[in-house]
């Protein structure tokens, strides 16, 4: 049975990302886009980053343009905008496909756990990872980064 850790993404400069390099934290993936009336969230993200980083959440971005077609820039591009308009330090990944076949391996895994219910069917889509790179959860885009839900998912995998 897969974990988390068993897969890698490419970071946004173009370095290998093992999430393995993560084991022992809680993981937030999150597919992102630039252009989403949700990209507000960036914000809301790296509040929860710089408030729990410490207590060893990860919060990873995942540059998505499925929906809507709201990220269409490089990678260079998003890595700019993250920074400029919402100050974003959480690590970020190369652009990648959440859904589909052509979806990031860690994707077709992630969206197996979480079944028909919990895929990604937007923008923001929220995966949760517990610190041993088990499934712990999913949120919809909906859902704040820093709102009641993911809160108590935190406390839960953070303990």
């Amino acid at each position: 049975m897969s974990k988390a850790h068993d897969f890698a993404f490419t970071r946004l400069t173009g370095e290998n990302l093992p999430l393995a390099e993560f084991r022992g934290q809680a993981i937030l993936v999150v597919n992102t886009a630039s252009e989403c009336g949700y990209t507000p969230q960036y914000e809301e993200l790296e509040k929860l980053w710089q408030a729990n980083r410490d207590k060893g959440l990860v919060v990873l971005g995942v540059p998505c343009n499925q929906f809507g077609g709201q990220e269409p820039g490089s990678e260079a591009e998003i890595g700019a905008f993250c920074r400029k308009n919402y100050g974003v330090t959480f690590p970020m990944t190369a652009k990648n496909d959440v859904k589909g076949k052509a979806a990031h391996p860690f994707y077709i895994w992630a969206n197996g756990e979480a079944g028909l219910l919990g895929q990604p069917k937007w923008n923001f889509h929220k995966y949760l990872i517990g610190r041993d790179g088990s499934f712990a959860g999913w949120f919809s885009s909906a859902a704040k980064p820093t709102g009641p839900k993911i809160k108590k998912a935190l406390e839960k995998v953070l303990g």
